[in-house]
């Protein structure tokens, strides 16, 4: 991997985290274009740059974060699925699954459908919650759980949170914020295992390629949530669904032989 690729990859990671679309089946997909060889320090790499991800959260979340003790408490009920999942899973996501580009293209296809089908379905009611903080425990852990189906490449962590949140009797707008906020102890526990089982044990050069891609997502990322939260006023996600089908077909058309 050169510093241009890296760069190209913090790109796609950061605009494509907080979106319905999947951000590691994008980095999958974006590496088999760049062919970058899906080595054990671009799986960590892929994984790391999800730092610069949750900066951009804590930088425009930091007022709920430090005051907001019952998010946190809602917070923490969502991960503890997703926690168990990771820790008891972590090697055969991190062997099996990362780089797989079947895998990826066919999860971003029928996620795409299902997607379109659940925003057609939904009807959002007056007394759904309008708060994280009243979102309740029971269904803060069930989208825990719903989320730790993300760790198959291609199903998107925010798809999973926000639609099921929505399911769950939560308005758009309170549904994406927990998406964010949840994808905070996530992608740093994620982050955290990944480095100590890798012991750190990167070049000088390797670490420089990670610097760029910290600073490339958290730039990329704090765009992308400021415009999804405008987005999701006025629009449905309905769209992120038909971009998902639309990839995985052209992608298996023109560009697996």
């Amino acid at each position: 991997m050169d510093i241009f690729q890296a760069i190209i990859l913090s790109v796609v990671e950061g605009f494509s985290e907080f979106l319905p679309i999947s951000s590691t089946g994008h980095l999958i997909l974006a590496s088999q274009l760049l062919k970058i060889p899906q080595t054990e320090f671009v799986k960590s790499f892929e994984i790391f740059i999800q730092l610069g991800a949750i900066l951009a959260v804590v930088v425009l979340y930091w007022r709920t974060l430090l005051t907001g003790k019952q998010v946190w408490q809602k917070v923490a009920a969502g991960f503890i699925p997703t926690a168990i999942v990771g820790f008891l899973l972590y090697k055969s996501i991190k062997h099996f699954l990362l780089g797989n580009t079947t895998v990826t293209l066919l999860s971003l296809f029928f996620g795409g459908l299902l997607l379109i089908y659940l925003e057609l379905i939904h009807k959002e009611k007056d007394h759904h919650a309008d708060t994280i903080q009243n979102i309740s425990y029971k269904n803060a852990v069930l989208i825990g759980v719903f989320q730790s189906l993300a760790v198959i490449p291609g199903v998107s962590r925010s798809a999973a949170t926000i639609i099921s949140a929505l399911f769950l009797g939560t308005k758009r707008k309170a549904a994406v914020e927990y998406s964010f906020l949840l994808a905070a102890p996530t992608m740093l526990a994620a982050v955290a295992f990944d480095m100590k089982e890798s012991s750190f044990a990167f070049s000088a050069y390797e670490w420089q390629l990670l610097g760029i891609g910290f600073l490339g997502s958290f730039a990329v990322a704090i765009v992308t949530i400021k415009w999804l939260l405008g987005f999701v006023k006025h629009h449905s996600f309905i769209p992120f669904g038909v971009y998902r089908i639309v990839l995985a077909l052209a992608f298996w058309i023109f560009i697996i032989k």
